[in-house]
């Protein structure tokens, strides 16, 4: 350095060091936090884009993570992270920092209450992310499989329980109504070993399923199956009312044409 440089410009002060130095560990921990990334602030940006970045994923491990993580988390919980667990390992972030618990609240038809089976509210809201507003078209497809297949299907690997449980057919996607006729139809209690494998392993049913249609989506191969529809009753239901509500559905307004 020149002796004769400007005093005032060649020392480095106490507190611009520890100034400079807060600014480096502090984008030190939001890089390996996960919360940016090591690339451009443009790269950032499309990384964060809606929906998020996707990666093939194995739709048989897809029901194995999924059976497994029923037991504990119950269903919506488990059919979303057979597919997310995947993201997270192929993709990383975005996916690395969602917490998948906050999927947890839609068990048992939202905590308990028997409405949407909690399988496809998780699923859903893993195409949602992976697929943006085209995961529409393969949840309805999925609501569709879940209500007129024979369930559950999913031979796990190492099942809780060695005999595989009836199947049956729900013809509703209400958790209520799912679980209800089968429990008529095997005798089996709601507390049983049984009915709880058998909510486990269908919800391994349902991420496989989710998963092949996400796979087939962005290899540029899904067709849809089903569309939403106004139905009989002129709104948005389920054309098998009167099933549990008998006269009792609402009759709104004929449309206009």
């Amino acid at each position: 350095m020149e002796e004769n440089t400007n005093q005032k410009d060649s020392i480095i002060t106490r507190r611009s060091l520890l100034l400079n130095a807060g600014k480096v560990a502090v984008g030190t921990a939001l890089v390996t936090s996960g919360c940016l990334s090591a690339s451009s602030p443009t790269q950032a940006k499309k990384e964060t884009e809606y929906p998020w970045p996707y990666e093939q994923i194995d739709p048989d491990r897809a029901a194995e993570i999924a059976y497994q993580n029923w037991y504990g988390n119950y269903c919506a919980y488990a059919s979303a992270s057979g597919i997310l667990v995947q993201l997270k390992e192929k993709v990383g972030y975005p996916y690395t920092v969602l917490p998948v618990d906050i999927i947890r609240f839609a068990h048992g038809g939202v905590v308990g209450w028997g409405t949407l089976c909690g399988t496809m509210a998780g699923a859903g809201i893993a195409a949602s992310l992976a697929a943006g507003h085209d995961g529409d078209e393969m949840i309805n497809d999925l609501l569709a499989y879940y209500a007129n297949t024979e369930l559950p299907i999913y031979m796990p690997k190492e099942p809780k329980l060695a005999k595989a449980p009836l199947k049956n057919k729900s013809d509703s996607p209400l958790c209520h109504i799912s679980v209800g006729k089968w429990m008529k139809k095997t005798g089996h209690a709601f507390k049983s070993p049984e009915r709880k494998d058998r909510c486990a392993r269908l919800a391994g049913d349902v991420s496989k399923q989710m998963a092949m249609m996400l796979n087939a989506y962005y290899k540029g191969e899904y067709e849809a199956q089903h569309y939403g529809h106004i139905g009989t009753y002129n709104m948005t239901a389920q054309d098998n009312c009167t099933s549990c509500h008998t006269s009792n559905v609402p009759s709104p307004p004929q449309m206009k044409m």
